[in-house]
């Protein structure tokens, strides 16, 4: 793909790629990134149009643990949404939640150094294995037993991109460069300028209920964010 520049968000982005900032904890995050994987496989231009996938981590921005009761409050609604990204409420032992995202999005990031497709890949998978099959994607070892499963991933040397550590200072520089430009996770950047945090859904919290309510879902808006890449 060709070189790219910033947009008017500051952001770079590449002609012809969707930018991704999003936590590999947020299930908003893993409807949007599956969603996003879907259209472009959907429309067959998953050759055409590629994925950047940036770390955007709420555990540094908050301050605090990727939180568990409050995901597994969002889960079963986000569920219904969207079946197909693969979801379960946490099935393993509470101490072995991953309360850290940031090894996973380091690996994520290294593996850019292979392609943006295999990052992207990474990351769906990633998200699989933590919404889906409640596994602690914290954990180094999980983290190459996931990247095992990826088609055209080399394992070796991700391996040796992550554990020299090189991927580390991209990802982080990648999100205060432009922390400015982000609401949320997830959020999307194109070539054009467009930039959209969470397209598509309107929800509220109902307070007596102690869950999300989603008031609109319209999944369509991703078909026009690959047709517009």
């Amino acid at each position: 793909m060709s070189s790219g520049g910033a947009t008017d968000s500051g952001v770079d982005v590449a002609p012809g790629t969707i930018v991704v900032f999003a936590d590999l904890g947020c299930p908003w995050a893993h409807v949007g990134v599956h969603r996003l994987h879907s259209a472009r496989q959907r429309l067959g231009l998953e050759a055409s149009v590629g994925m950047d996938v940036r770390a955007f981590p709420l555990e540094i921005i908050n301050a605090q643990p990727t939180p568990f009761k409050g995901l597994q409050n969002e889960i079963p609604e986000l569920a219904v949404m969207e079946p197909d990204a693969g979801w379960e409420l946490w099935t393993a032992d509470a101490t072995t939640w991953p309360v850290t995202t940031l090894l996973p999005m380091e690996a994520v990031e290294a593996a850019k150094e292979q392609s943006l497709e295999a990052s992207a890949t990474l990351d769906h998978a990633l998200r699989r294995a933590l919404f889906g099959q409640s596994r602690c994607i914290s954990m180094r070892h999980v983290i190459l037993d996931v990247a095992a499963t990826c088609e055209g991933l080399d394992v070796p040397a991700l391996v040796e991109a992550l554990d020299d550590g090189r991927a580390r200072r991209p990802m982080l520089d990648g999100y205060t460069s432009a922390a400015g430009a982000i609401e949320g996770s997830p959020h999307y950047f194109l070539a054009d300028g467009t930039a959209l945090h969470n397209p598509g859904v309107d929800f509220h919290w109902d307070k007596a209920q102690h869950r999300i309510v989603i008031d609109c879902d319209d999944p369509s808006v991703y078909d026009d964010l690959v047709r517009r890449a």
